[in-house]
């Protein structure tokens, strides 16, 4: 790799550049999806296990003052909440850009959706097998506003498998919006759903 000097004169390493970003017919395209979902689903978790670049985290201790309104029984292990967004990046194919933003899940930091969904493509909304009501309002939320979006049931360990219709069948989700299974740790499942998004996001958008 070249190493380039800064103003300062210290030598510092330039990125390598790749061949497809030298042809202009093949520049990337650069597109945003929300992941969304309810308390402690993985949404940290899935961005950090696909992002290329250091993902940017909200993460905050949580405290006694929370225990009134962040139910910890499914995941008692939970020490720490997104209190504002997760940022990741992932490149597809060379000349597709992925950015994604993950939303804060509990409930006194929805109003900050509005700001989050802006731009993007669609969604993929997680959803726990444990406890699927939690996913509600984020599924109420993009179907009420139009807004494409896909079901990423994350399978935890010690918890029972579901096929995917069930899991349609259990939340009501209508018969064109994908529902695919997926494990937020593991880094190709989690490409699967952001693809998954992808095709049905150009599926319903008008051209």
């Amino acid at each position: 790799m070249e190493r380039a000097r800064s103003a300062n004169g210290a030598s510092q390493s330039s990125p390598e550049i790749q061949n497809w970003q030298q042809d202009l017919s093949r520049a990337p395209i650069s597109t945003k999806i929300v992941v969304a979902g309810g308390f402690g689903v993985g949404k940290t978790t899935l961005v950090a296990s696909v992002s290329e670049i250091e993902p940017l985290t909200t993460e905050a201790l949580m405290t006694q003052a929370s225990e009134a309104t962040d139910d910890l029984a499914s995941t008692p292990e939970k020490t720490t909440t997104t209190v504002a967004m997760d940022f990741g990046r992932i490149t597809l194919e060379d000349d597709l850009v992925l950015f994604l933003f993950g939303t804060p899940g509990q409930q006194r930091f929805w109003f900050m959706w509005d700001d989050l969904v802006r731009g993007a493509i669609g969604a993929v909304v997680m959803a726990d097998t444990r406890r699927l009501e939690d996913c509600f309002p984020a599924l109420d939320y993009f179907e009420s506003c139009g807004f494409p979006y896909v079901v990423a049931v994350n399978h935890f360990e010690g918890t029972a498998a579901y096929a995917a219709e069930d899991v349609r069948e259990a939340l009501s989700v209508p018969e064109q919006v994908p529902v695919v299974i997926m494990d937020a740790r593991d880094r190709a499942t989690v490409v699967k759903s952001l693809l998954a998004l992808v095709g049905h996001a150009l599926d319903v958008t008008p051209a």
